[in-house]
Protein backbone atom coordinates (compact mmCIF):
# COMPACT_ATOMS: atom_id res chain seq x y z
CA UNK A 1 0.00 0.00 0.00
CA UNK A 2 1.13 3.25 -0.17
CA UNK A 3 2.33 5.49 2.97
CA UNK A 4 1.49 8.76 3.14
CA UNK A 5 2.96 11.51 5.68
CA UNK A 6 0.08 10.92 8.01
CA UNK A 7 0.45 7.30 8.38
CA UNK A 8 3.68 7.59 8.78
CA UNK A 9 3.45 10.54 11.22
CA UNK A 10 0.64 7.96 13.25
CA UNK A 11 3.08 4.91 13.13
CA UNK A 12 5.83 6.23 14.00
CA UNK A 13 3.93 8.49 16.68
CA UNK A 14 2.47 5.43 18.24
CA UNK A 15 5.35 3.58 18.74
CA UNK A 16 7.18 6.48 20.33
CA UNK A 17 9.61 6.56 17.39
CA UNK A 18 8.98 10.09 15.93
CA UNK A 19 11.82 12.91 16.69
CA UNK A 20 11.13 15.43 13.70
CA UNK A 21 8.63 15.39 10.79
CA UNK A 22 8.81 17.62 7.84
CA UNK A 23 6.05 20.07 6.61
CA UNK A 24 3.59 19.01 4.12
CA UNK A 25 1.50 16.00 2.45
CA UNK A 26 3.16 13.75 0.76
CA UNK A 27 2.66 10.21 -0.95
CA UNK A 28 4.78 6.91 -1.89
CA UNK A 29 4.76 4.57 -3.76
CA UNK A 30 7.24 2.90 -2.54
CA UNK A 31 9.41 1.90 0.59
CA UNK A 32 13.32 0.51 1.04
CA UNK A 33 16.71 0.72 2.86
CA UNK A 34 18.73 -0.18 -0.06
CA UNK A 35 19.46 2.24 -2.63
CA UNK A 36 20.02 -0.21 -5.54
CA UNK A 37 16.57 -1.34 -4.92
CA UNK A 38 14.91 2.14 -4.81
CA UNK A 39 12.06 2.92 -7.61
CA UNK A 40 10.70 6.08 -8.54
CA UNK A 41 8.80 8.08 -5.26
CA UNK A 42 10.33 6.13 -2.27
CA UNK A 43 10.79 6.93 1.19
CA UNK A 44 13.86 5.36 1.94
CA UNK A 45 15.33 4.26 5.61
CA UNK A 46 18.47 5.21 6.15
CA UNK A 47 20.14 2.37 8.17
CA UNK A 48 23.69 0.60 8.73
CA UNK A 49 26.94 1.93 7.01
CA UNK A 50 24.98 4.24 4.32
CA UNK A 51 26.72 7.03 2.80
CA UNK A 52 24.81 10.61 1.63
CA UNK A 53 27.02 9.96 -1.55
CA UNK A 54 24.64 6.60 -2.04
CA UNK A 55 22.05 8.77 -2.99
CA UNK A 56 23.29 10.12 -5.84
CA UNK A 57 22.52 6.78 -7.81
CA UNK A 58 19.20 6.76 -5.70
CA UNK A 59 16.99 9.39 -8.11
CA UNK A 60 13.86 7.85 -7.13
CA UNK A 61 13.85 8.73 -3.35
CA UNK A 62 11.81 11.60 -2.32
CA UNK A 63 11.41 11.27 1.50
CA UNK A 64 13.54 9.78 4.19
CA UNK A 65 13.53 7.95 7.62
CA UNK A 66 16.59 8.49 9.75
CA UNK A 67 18.06 8.83 13.03
CA UNK A 68 20.11 12.02 12.08
CA UNK A 69 19.09 14.37 9.59
CA UNK A 70 21.30 14.39 6.56
CA UNK A 71 22.52 17.45 4.47
CA UNK A 72 20.22 16.67 1.56
CA UNK A 73 17.10 18.88 0.26
CA UNK A 74 14.48 16.15 0.78
CA UNK A 75 11.69 15.53 3.50
CA UNK A 76 13.59 13.95 6.70
CA UNK A 77 11.20 12.16 9.61
CA UNK A 78 13.91 11.68 12.37
CA UNK A 79 13.21 8.74 14.35
CA UNK A 80 14.84 7.16 18.01
CA UNK A 81 15.67 3.81 15.91
CA UNK A 82 15.57 3.10 12.48
CA UNK A 83 15.35 -0.51 12.77
CA UNK A 84 11.97 -0.40 14.07
CA UNK A 85 11.01 2.20 12.00
CA UNK A 86 11.74 0.31 9.26
CA UNK A 87 9.61 -2.86 10.68
CA UNK A 88 6.55 -0.64 11.53
CA UNK A 89 6.55 0.75 8.25
CA UNK A 90 7.45 -2.46 6.30
CA UNK A 91 4.32 -4.00 7.68
CA UNK A 92 2.08 -0.96 6.90
CA UNK A 93 4.11 -1.13 3.84
CA UNK A 94 2.95 -4.36 3.18
CA UNK A 95 -0.55 -4.22 4.15
CA UNK A 96 0.12 -6.22 7.58
CA UNK A 97 0.38 -9.65 5.96
CA UNK A 98 0.75 -11.67 9.39
CA UNK A 99 -3.18 -10.37 10.07
CA UNK A 100 -3.91 -13.44 7.24
CA UNK A 101 -1.61 -15.70 9.29
CA UNK A 102 -1.32 -18.73 11.74
CA UNK A 103 2.37 -17.95 12.52
CA UNK A 104 4.46 -20.31 14.72
CA UNK A 105 8.41 -19.28 15.40
CA UNK A 106 11.25 -21.40 17.43
CA UNK A 107 14.10 -20.76 19.22
CA UNK A 108 16.90 -21.84 20.74
CA UNK A 109 20.82 -22.31 19.94
CA UNK A 110 20.28 -25.44 18.16
CA UNK A 111 17.72 -27.46 16.53
CA UNK A 112 15.85 -24.64 14.91
CA UNK A 113 15.98 -25.45 11.63
CA UNK A 114 15.10 -28.79 12.13
CA UNK A 115 12.02 -28.29 14.55
CA UNK A 116 10.60 -25.65 11.73
CA UNK A 117 11.02 -28.59 8.81
CA UNK A 118 9.01 -30.87 11.22
CA UNK A 119 6.47 -28.40 12.02
CA UNK A 120 6.33 -27.13 8.32
CA UNK A 121 5.73 -30.66 6.95
CA UNK A 122 2.71 -31.57 9.50
CA UNK A 123 1.16 -28.54 8.62
CA UNK A 124 1.82 -28.75 4.98
CA UNK A 125 -0.56 -31.99 5.46
CA UNK A 126 -2.66 -29.92 7.40
CA UNK A 127 -3.04 -27.55 5.29
CA UNK A 128 -3.36 -29.60 2.23
CA UNK A 129 0.03 -27.34 0.89
CA UNK A 130 -0.82 -23.89 2.28
CA UNK A 131 1.64 -23.52 4.67
CA UNK A 132 5.13 -21.56 4.23
CA UNK A 133 8.44 -21.85 5.69
CA UNK A 134 10.83 -19.25 6.65
CA UNK A 135 14.00 -21.42 7.96
CA UNK A 136 17.97 -20.81 7.85
CA UNK A 137 17.88 -23.14 4.54
CA UNK A 138 14.95 -21.98 2.66
CA UNK A 139 12.11 -19.53 2.13
CA UNK A 140 9.02 -21.18 0.84
CA UNK A 141 6.13 -18.37 0.37
CA UNK A 142 4.28 -20.98 -2.36
CA UNK A 143 3.69 -24.18 -3.98
CA UNK A 144 5.47 -23.06 -7.59
CA UNK A 145 9.67 -23.78 -7.77
CA UNK A 146 9.79 -20.16 -7.85
CA UNK A 147 8.48 -19.29 -4.41
CA UNK A 148 11.49 -21.10 -2.78
CA UNK A 149 14.93 -19.75 -2.40
CA UNK A 150 17.64 -19.58 0.08
CA UNK A 151 18.11 -18.03 3.06
CA UNK A 152 20.96 -15.67 3.95
CA UNK A 153 19.93 -14.99 7.42
CA UNK A 154 18.19 -16.84 10.39
CA UNK A 155 15.29 -14.83 10.66
CA UNK A 156 15.31 -11.90 7.90
CA UNK A 157 15.28 -8.14 7.91
CA UNK A 158 12.09 -6.84 8.67
CA UNK A 159 11.55 -5.32 5.19
CA UNK A 160 11.90 -8.73 3.84
CA UNK A 161 10.20 -10.76 6.06
CA UNK A 162 7.06 -8.55 6.18
CA UNK A 163 7.45 -8.88 1.60
CA UNK A 164 7.63 -12.84 2.25
CA UNK A 165 4.70 -12.71 4.07
CA UNK A 166 2.51 -10.67 1.96
CA UNK A 167 3.75 -12.99 -1.15
CA UNK A 168 2.37 -16.43 1.16
CA UNK A 169 -0.51 -14.81 1.60
CA UNK A 170 -1.22 -13.60 -2.22
CA UNK A 171 0.20 -17.14 -2.48
CA UNK A 172 -2.89 -18.72 -0.51
CA UNK A 173 -0.87 -19.70 2.62
CA UNK A 174 -2.94 -19.79 5.73
CA UNK A 175 -0.11 -20.92 7.84
CA UNK A 176 3.77 -20.21 8.39
CA UNK A 177 6.77 -21.51 10.43
CA UNK A 178 9.70 -19.60 11.11
CA UNK A 179 13.08 -19.70 12.59
CA UNK A 180 13.53 -16.58 14.79
CA UNK A 181 16.96 -16.04 15.71
CA UNK A 182 18.46 -14.05 19.05
CA UNK A 183 19.32 -11.49 16.41
CA UNK A 184 16.53 -10.59 15.09
CA UNK A 185 15.53 -9.56 18.81
CA UNK A 186 18.86 -7.48 19.28
CA UNK A 187 18.77 -5.74 15.37
CA UNK A 188 14.80 -5.73 15.24
CA UNK A 189 14.27 -7.49 12.74
CA UNK A 190 10.96 -8.73 14.14
CA UNK A 191 9.82 -5.91 16.00
CA UNK A 192 6.17 -5.18 16.74
CA UNK A 193 5.34 -9.11 15.05
CA UNK A 194 3.61 -11.66 17.29
CA UNK A 195 3.20 -14.65 16.47
CA UNK A 196 0.54 -17.66 17.65
CA UNK A 197 3.09 -20.38 19.26
CA UNK A 198 6.55 -19.78 20.29
CA UNK A 199 8.86 -22.51 21.48
CA UNK A 200 12.33 -22.36 22.85
CA UNK A 201 14.29 -25.46 22.01
CA UNK A 202 17.74 -24.98 24.18
CA UNK A 203 20.05 -22.51 25.23
CA UNK A 204 23.94 -22.75 25.26
CA UNK A 205 26.72 -20.14 24.71
CA UNK A 206 26.77 -18.98 20.95
CA UNK A 207 26.92 -15.91 19.14
CA UNK A 208 29.17 -14.09 21.47
CA UNK A 209 31.44 -11.43 19.83
CA UNK A 210 32.25 -7.89 19.33
CA UNK A 211 29.13 -7.67 16.20
CA UNK A 212 26.90 -9.78 18.65
CA UNK A 213 25.72 -10.27 21.89
CA UNK A 214 28.47 -8.76 24.36
CA UNK A 215 27.64 -11.80 27.06
CA UNK A 216 25.72 -14.86 27.23
CA UNK A 217 23.37 -13.26 29.76
CA UNK A 218 22.37 -10.90 26.84
CA UNK A 219 21.90 -13.74 24.31
CA UNK A 220 19.80 -15.80 26.77
CA UNK A 221 17.63 -12.20 27.55
CA UNK A 222 16.74 -11.82 23.41
CA UNK A 223 16.55 -16.07 23.16
CA UNK A 224 13.49 -15.26 25.72
CA UNK A 225 12.10 -11.99 24.12
CA UNK A 226 9.69 -14.39 22.08
CA UNK A 227 7.71 -15.52 25.01
CA UNK A 228 6.76 -11.72 25.28
CA UNK A 229 5.47 -11.90 21.67
CA UNK A 230 3.74 -15.49 21.48
CA UNK A 231 -0.36 -16.22 22.74
CA UNK A 232 0.71 -19.85 23.43
CA UNK A 233 4.55 -20.86 24.68
CA UNK A 234 6.30 -23.84 24.22
CA UNK A 235 9.43 -24.50 26.89
CA UNK A 236 11.76 -28.05 26.51
CA UNK A 237 11.72 -28.76 30.60
CA UNK A 238 15.50 -30.38 29.65
CA UNK A 239 17.26 -26.91 28.93
CA UNK A 240 19.83 -25.21 30.32
CA UNK A 241 19.06 -22.40 32.57
CA UNK A 242 15.25 -23.86 32.94
CA UNK A 243 14.51 -21.61 36.26
CA UNK A 244 15.20 -18.53 34.32
CA UNK A 245 13.84 -19.52 31.60
CA UNK A 246 10.16 -20.57 32.91
CA UNK A 247 10.23 -17.87 35.44
CA UNK A 248 10.06 -15.40 31.81
CA UNK A 249 7.86 -17.70 29.92
CA UNK A 250 5.23 -17.36 33.28
CA UNK A 251 5.05 -13.60 33.04
CA UNK A 252 2.62 -13.65 30.54
CA UNK A 253 0.96 -17.24 30.57
CA UNK A 254 -1.07 -18.88 32.44
CA UNK A 255 0.00 -22.25 31.17
CA UNK A 256 3.36 -23.26 29.79
CA UNK A 257 3.34 -26.12 27.97
CA UNK A 258 6.90 -28.06 28.42
CA UNK A 259 7.86 -31.72 26.75
CA UNK A 260 11.28 -33.68 27.66
CA UNK A 261 11.98 -37.33 27.57
CA UNK A 262 10.16 -39.46 29.91
CA UNK A 263 11.40 -38.94 33.37
CA UNK A 264 12.57 -35.30 33.10
CA UNK A 265 10.27 -33.18 33.97
CA UNK A 266 8.37 -32.00 30.80
CA UNK A 267 4.45 -32.23 30.95
CA UNK A 268 4.58 -34.34 27.05
CA UNK A 269 7.16 -36.71 27.35
CA UNK A 270 8.57 -39.39 24.57
CA UNK A 271 11.02 -42.34 24.79
CA UNK A 272 13.34 -42.95 21.87
CA UNK A 273 12.76 -46.52 20.45
CA UNK A 274 15.35 -46.87 17.90
CA UNK A 275 18.29 -44.35 15.86
CA UNK A 276 20.02 -45.69 12.99
CA UNK A 277 21.83 -44.12 10.26
CA UNK A 278 18.95 -43.07 8.10
CA UNK A 279 15.69 -43.02 10.60
CA UNK A 280 14.71 -43.15 14.25
CA UNK A 281 11.50 -43.99 15.91
CA UNK A 282 10.09 -42.73 19.28
CA UNK A 283 6.06 -43.21 21.08
CA UNK A 284 5.11 -40.31 22.65
CA UNK A 285 2.87 -40.54 26.10
CA UNK A 286 -0.56 -39.99 26.38
CA UNK A 287 -1.92 -36.71 27.81
CA UNK A 288 -4.31 -34.06 27.03
CA UNK A 289 -3.16 -33.15 23.40
CA UNK A 290 -4.59 -36.45 22.46
CA UNK A 291 -3.62 -36.17 18.83
CA UNK A 292 -0.02 -36.31 19.68
CA UNK A 293 0.25 -39.45 21.50
CA UNK A 294 1.62 -42.76 19.32
CA UNK A 295 4.48 -44.26 17.59
CA UNK A 296 6.13 -42.29 15.22
CA UNK A 297 8.75 -43.23 12.24
CA UNK A 298 11.26 -39.99 11.76
CA UNK A 299 12.69 -39.44 8.83
CA UNK A 300 16.04 -38.09 10.07
CA UNK A 301 18.92 -40.09 12.12
CA UNK A 302 20.10 -39.07 15.48
CA UNK A 303 17.73 -39.43 18.87
CA UNK A 304 18.92 -35.70 19.37
CA UNK A 305 16.62 -34.93 16.82
CA UNK A 306 13.47 -37.23 18.60
CA UNK A 307 13.05 -34.28 21.14
CA UNK A 308 12.73 -31.41 17.85
CA UNK A 309 10.38 -33.58 16.80
CA UNK A 310 7.95 -33.68 20.55
CA UNK A 311 8.32 -29.49 19.97
CA UNK A 312 7.12 -29.57 16.62
CA UNK A 313 3.86 -31.78 17.30
CA UNK A 314 3.01 -29.72 20.47
CA UNK A 315 3.24 -26.62 18.17
CA UNK A 316 0.74 -28.17 15.33
CA UNK A 317 -1.37 -29.77 18.18
CA UNK A 318 -1.91 -26.01 19.22
CA UNK A 319 -2.68 -25.32 15.60
CA UNK A 320 -4.99 -27.63 14.84
CA UNK A 321 -3.06 -30.46 13.07
CA UNK A 322 -4.86 -34.17 13.48
CA UNK A 323 -2.48 -36.90 14.34
CA UNK A 324 -2.55 -38.40 10.60
CA UNK A 325 -1.27 -35.13 9.69
CA UNK A 326 1.90 -35.40 12.42
CA UNK A 327 2.39 -39.25 11.17
CA UNK A 328 2.51 -38.18 7.96
CA UNK A 329 5.03 -34.71 8.17
CA UNK A 330 7.85 -36.73 10.49
CA UNK A 331 7.79 -39.98 8.18
CA UNK A 332 8.52 -37.85 5.26
CA UNK A 333 10.24 -34.66 6.72
CA UNK A 334 13.75 -34.01 5.10
CA UNK A 335 16.42 -30.75 5.51
CA UNK A 336 18.69 -29.95 2.87
CA UNK A 337 22.27 -30.01 4.55
CA UNK A 338 21.46 -31.92 7.89
CA UNK A 339 22.26 -34.85 8.49
CA UNK A 340 23.17 -36.01 5.10
CA UNK A 341 24.88 -39.60 5.75
CA UNK A 342 26.56 -41.36 2.29
CA UNK A 343 28.75 -44.67 2.53
CA UNK A 344 31.90 -44.35 0.98
CA UNK A 345 33.33 -47.64 -0.48
CA UNK A 346 36.25 -48.47 1.38
CA UNK A 347 36.13 -45.56 3.57
CA UNK A 348 33.38 -45.84 6.25
CA UNK A 349 30.46 -43.41 6.17
CA UNK A 350 30.32 -39.54 5.56
CA UNK A 351 27.72 -37.26 7.41
CA UNK A 352 27.25 -34.10 6.29
CA UNK A 353 25.67 -31.57 8.67
CA UNK A 354 25.26 -27.65 9.22
CA UNK A 355 26.49 -28.16 12.70
CA UNK A 356 27.94 -25.03 13.85
CA UNK A 357 28.18 -24.57 17.44
CA UNK A 358 29.08 -26.96 20.63
CA UNK A 359 26.12 -27.99 21.38
CA UNK A 360 24.65 -29.28 17.67
CA UNK A 361 28.43 -30.49 17.06
CA UNK A 362 28.31 -32.42 20.24
CA UNK A 363 25.50 -34.07 19.70
CA UNK A 364 26.24 -34.74 15.93
CA UNK A 365 29.80 -35.99 17.16
CA UNK A 366 28.20 -38.67 20.00
CA UNK A 367 25.64 -40.20 17.54
CA UNK A 368 28.09 -40.92 14.98
CA UNK A 369 30.35 -42.68 17.23
CA UNK A 370 27.81 -44.77 18.86
CA UNK A 371 26.76 -45.82 15.26
CA UNK A 372 30.31 -46.85 14.42
CA UNK A 373 32.34 -47.73 18.14
CA UNK A 374 35.07 -49.17 16.33
CA UNK A 375 36.13 -46.57 14.11
CA UNK A 376 37.79 -43.71 14.01
CA UNK A 377 35.81 -40.21 14.08
CA UNK A 378 37.49 -38.29 11.13
CA UNK A 379 36.05 -34.35 11.29
CA UNK A 380 36.10 -31.43 8.46
CA UNK A 381 35.64 -28.02 10.33
CA UNK A 382 35.93 -24.25 10.43
CA UNK A 383 34.55 -21.50 11.64
CA UNK A 384 32.79 -18.37 10.57
CA UNK A 385 35.28 -14.83 10.60
CA UNK A 386 33.73 -11.56 12.18
CA UNK A 387 30.99 -13.40 13.86
CA UNK A 388 30.28 -16.19 16.54
CA UNK A 389 34.30 -15.73 17.87
CA UNK A 390 33.40 -18.08 20.89
CA UNK A 391 32.62 -21.07 18.56
CA UNK A 392 36.26 -21.12 18.25
CA UNK A 393 36.98 -22.29 21.73
CA UNK A 394 34.09 -24.26 21.65
CA UNK A 395 35.25 -26.41 18.23
CA UNK A 396 38.50 -26.83 19.80
CA UNK A 397 36.92 -28.43 22.97
CA UNK A 398 34.30 -30.82 21.70
CA UNK A 399 36.97 -31.48 18.94
CA UNK A 400 39.14 -32.72 22.06
CA UNK A 401 36.05 -35.20 23.32
CA UNK A 402 35.09 -36.93 20.32
CA UNK A 403 37.64 -36.10 17.27
CA UNK A 404 40.42 -38.88 16.65
CA UNK A 405 42.01 -36.41 13.54
CA UNK A 406 40.34 -32.99 12.28
CA UNK A 407 41.08 -31.02 9.30
CA UNK A 408 40.44 -27.52 9.59
CA UNK A 409 39.56 -25.62 6.95
CA UNK A 410 37.44 -22.57 5.27
CA UNK A 411 34.09 -21.96 6.11
CA UNK A 412 32.95 -18.49 5.69
CA UNK A 413 35.87 -16.50 6.65
CA UNK A 414 34.45 -13.16 5.70
CA UNK A 415 37.30 -10.28 6.06
CA UNK A 416 39.50 -12.76 8.36
CA UNK A 417 41.97 -14.91 7.33
CA UNK A 418 40.70 -18.63 7.41
CA UNK A 419 44.33 -19.95 8.52
CA UNK A 420 44.06 -17.54 11.85
CA UNK A 421 40.64 -18.30 12.61
CA UNK A 422 41.69 -22.51 12.13
CA UNK A 423 44.91 -22.21 14.19
CA UNK A 424 42.70 -20.62 16.92
CA UNK A 425 40.39 -23.45 16.77
CA UNK A 426 43.55 -25.70 17.49
CA UNK A 427 45.09 -23.70 20.21
CA UNK A 428 41.84 -24.96 21.97
CA UNK A 429 42.61 -28.82 21.02
CA UNK A 430 43.61 -30.35 24.49
CA UNK A 431 43.55 -33.72 23.62
CA UNK A 432 47.48 -34.70 22.33
CA UNK A 433 45.94 -37.88 20.79
CA UNK A 434 43.73 -35.62 18.11
CA UNK A 435 45.63 -35.28 15.18
CA UNK A 436 45.35 -32.03 13.39
CA UNK A 437 45.38 -31.04 9.82
CA UNK A 438 45.57 -27.27 8.15
CA UNK A 439 43.91 -27.56 4.72
CA UNK A 440 42.22 -24.22 3.67
CA UNK A 441 40.68 -25.07 0.48
CA UNK A 442 37.38 -27.00 1.61
CA UNK A 443 37.02 -29.43 -1.03
CA UNK A 444 40.42 -30.73 -0.24
CA UNK A 445 39.91 -31.27 3.25
CA UNK A 446 36.73 -33.14 2.74
CA UNK A 447 38.64 -34.92 -0.14
CA UNK A 448 41.65 -35.97 1.69
CA UNK A 449 39.57 -36.69 5.02
CA UNK A 450 37.12 -39.21 3.40
CA UNK A 451 40.61 -40.44 1.98
CA UNK A 452 42.07 -41.09 5.35
CA UNK A 453 39.15 -42.71 6.86
CA UNK A 454 39.16 -46.59 6.85
CA UNK A 455 35.95 -48.84 5.92
CA UNK A 456 35.00 -48.65 9.83
CA UNK A 457 35.62 -44.88 10.49
CA UNK A 458 33.10 -42.12 10.17
CA UNK A 459 34.11 -38.52 8.42
CA UNK A 460 32.32 -35.65 9.89
CA UNK A 461 31.26 -32.42 7.39
CA UNK A 462 30.30 -29.56 9.46
CA UNK A 463 29.51 -26.80 9.02
CA UNK A 464 27.74 -25.69 5.45
CA UNK A 465 25.88 -28.60 4.73
CA UNK A 466 24.32 -27.48 1.37
CA UNK A 467 25.42 -24.03 1.16
CA UNK A 468 25.90 -22.79 -2.70
CA UNK A 469 28.69 -20.29 -1.56
CA UNK A 470 31.64 -19.09 0.86
CA UNK A 471 31.16 -15.90 2.32
CA UNK A 472 34.77 -14.13 1.60
CA UNK A 473 35.66 -10.45 2.01
CA UNK A 474 32.00 -9.68 1.65
CA UNK A 475 31.43 -11.41 -1.30
CA UNK A 476 29.55 -14.56 -1.62
CA UNK A 477 31.85 -16.76 -3.59
CA UNK A 478 30.24 -20.07 -5.12
CA UNK A 479 31.03 -22.93 -3.46
CA UNK A 480 29.84 -26.50 -4.72
CA UNK A 481 28.38 -27.45 -1.19
CA UNK A 482 29.65 -29.89 1.40
CA UNK A 483 27.06 -32.93 0.37
CA UNK A 484 28.30 -32.19 -3.28
CA UNK A 485 31.61 -32.87 -2.62
CA UNK A 486 31.17 -35.93 -0.84
CA UNK A 487 28.83 -37.16 -3.59
CA UNK A 488 31.57 -36.41 -6.15
CA UNK A 489 34.10 -38.64 -3.95
CA UNK A 490 31.79 -41.20 -3.75
CA UNK A 491 31.35 -41.79 -7.01
CA UNK A 492 34.80 -42.02 -8.15
CA UNK A 493 35.24 -44.58 -5.72
CA UNK A 494 32.39 -46.65 -7.21
CA UNK A 495 34.15 -47.18 -10.89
Amino acid sequence: MKLTSKTIEQLLTAHHLLVAQPAGDQTFDFLHYDTRQVKENTLFVVKGAFRVAYLAKAAGVTGLITAEKIPVDLPQWQVTDVQKALSVLSMAFFDYPQNDLWIGAFTGTKGKTTAAYMAFEILQHMTKQHTALFSTVDRITGAKPTDKKKSDLTTPESYELFKDMRQAVDNGMTHLVMEVSSQAYLKQRVYGLNFQVGVFLNISPDHIGPNEHPTFEDYLAHKMMLFDHAEQVIVNAESAHLPEVMAHAQQGHQKVYTYSKTGQGGAYTYDSLESAIHESRLTVAPCDLPEIAGTYRLNLPGDFNESNALAALVMTALAGAKHADMVAGLDTVFIPGRMLSLPIPGHGVAFVDYAHNYASMRALLQFAQRQYPDGQVIVVVGSPGNKGVSRRADFGRVISEFADTVFLTADDPQYESPLAIAKEIAAHITNPQVTVNFEMDRIQAIQQAIALAKPHDIVIVAGKGEDPYQKINGVDEPYVGDYAVVQNVSKQNNR
